[in-house]
């Protein structure tokens, strides 16, 4: 709002000292990430104030668990700081013309709804049985049912997918190699870029980034025969649903200890930054040889403003939590970073930047379906892991909560830079 203002004061000459600086998108960036903290910092610890009045807390599986007695009435649902903070500096500061933009809003606000009403619902659960007299214990049934959480996550894949196929507003540039002139069915515009003069064509086919390999381009209508590949935009939803609930998922698996989910997606919303950036700026996206993307610069914006919410929440989320971010704050980190990668063309690198998230869903994959194996075989449940999500695991094997949030940050700054590596590394 406040970069439509100046913009519309600016175009009718009522200038006045410092208005220009909303043209640029790295001041804007900056502020962003200011307000974002300001916001998560001051605003967070009245919001535990009230969660703390109005006894939303959170109840805690008994499970042996070392820390686990003192996490008992800690205010939870307190994602809902970590959107306020993402959205008011976006809707703030950023062009809300671009339809990238507008997705991420979209996204952000489906997908915290789901989550504020499973944390509702749980907390009803709770209350109910308080009220009963019964003595409650947190239950997997306790909260939305999963049938309907995946239906919201199918849902906004959906949205996000038809929105990238089909939004005449979702282009990328193609560098054109070869005489101009003897390109007769697809415009070819020239462009100087580094003092040079090149040619490049518009495309809206939908490709990805394949890392690592020279000619890293991949088109998904390659994946169908060609006589269905008037398909493809089926195949692209399909493929943004299963991302978009995978990611999602994993994120809300990982809010497992103080400060996990929470530190790892501020690391993974800085690499997000830099492909956001880079593919946004022609000549970054000439340098490197990546897809540049138009209009994509202004979502540096939203992920200053989603890094600013995560590093201010962890202000409080940090242990020992004053705080829990509740599903509404995990399922819609997920699904951020996951709706921005796609954005980005850089889904494949998911398993690598988001590879704290894919290992805790992983082990829980593992443990299940061999528990339920062995159950069969042998009449009997065994596991693999101590417990899961795997830090749990190493809970249980005696490692101080602190050590393994931070051993895991360590290992998501690792997969960072080796996601950034992929960039030149081919």
């Amino acid at each position: 709002m406040l970069y439509h203002i100046f913009h519309w004061l600016n175009e009718t000459g009522h200038r006045f000292p410092g208005s220009r600086l909303f043209d640029f998108i790295t001041f804007r960036v900056l502020l962003a990430m200011l307000l974002s903290l300001v916001i998560t910092t001051v605003y967070g610890k009245k919001l535990i104030r009230f969660l703390q009045k109005k006894q939303i807390s959170e109840s805690i599986r008994e499970e042996g668990l070392a820390g686990e007695a003192s996490k008992k009435g800690t205010p939870t649902m307190g994602g809902l700081i970590i959107v306020a903070a993402i959205l008011i500096p976006t809707l703030l500061l950023a062009n809300l013309n671009k339809v990238y933009i507008r997705l991420m809003l979209i996204s952000t606000v489906w997908l915290a709804i789901i989550g504020f009403i499973d944390d509702y619902l749980k907390l009803k659960a709770r209350r109910d049985a308080q009220q009963k007299g019964e003595n409650y214990k947190k239950s997997n049934k306790d909260g939305l049912a999963g049938w309907f959480k995946i239906l919201g996550q199918v849902g906004l894949g959906i949205i996000v997918g038809a929105t990238l196929y089909f939004n005449a507003n979702v282009k990328t540039w193609r560098e054109f190699v070869g005489n101009p002139a003897t390109r007769d069915t697809v415009t070819v515009f020239a462009k100087q870029v580094n003092g040079q003069t090149k040619y490049f064509t518009e495309t809206k086919v939908p490709l990805t980034t394949i890392p690592f390999v020279k000619n890293h381009e991949f088109n998904y209508s390659k994946l169908l025969p060609a006589s269905m590949r008037q398909y493809t935009w089926v195949l692209f939803i399909l493929i943004v649903i299963f991302i978009i609930t995978a990611v999602s998922n994993g994120a809300n698996l990982t809010d497992g200890l103080d400060g996990l989910a929470t530190g790892t997606s501020a690391l993974i919303g800085v690499l997000l930054g830099i492909f956001a950036y880079a593919s946004g700026n022609l000549v970054f996206a000439d340098y490197l040889n990546i897809m540049y993307i138009p209009n994509l610069g202004e979502l540096s914006i939203f992920i200053a403003a989603m890094i600013g919410a995560c590093i201010g929440f962890l202000w409080y989320n940090s242990y020992p939590a004053q705080v829990f971010m509740g599903d509404t704050g995990s399922l819609t980190l997920g699904g951020i970073i996951a709706a921005l990668a796609i954005i980005v063309h850089k889904e494949l690198l998911i398993p690598i930047f988001c590879g704290v998230f894919f290992v805790e869903s992983l082990s829980v994959m593992i443990q299940v379906a061999y528990f339920k194996y062995t159950k069969k075989k042998y009449g009997e449940g065994r596991r693999i892991f101590l417990k899961s999500p795997i830090h749990h695991h190493y809970q249980v094997k005696g490692y101080h909560e602190v050590k393994i949030v931070t051993r895991f940050w360590i290992i998501t700054v690792l997969c960072v830079v080796l996601s950034i590596v992929t960039l030149k590394l081919r």
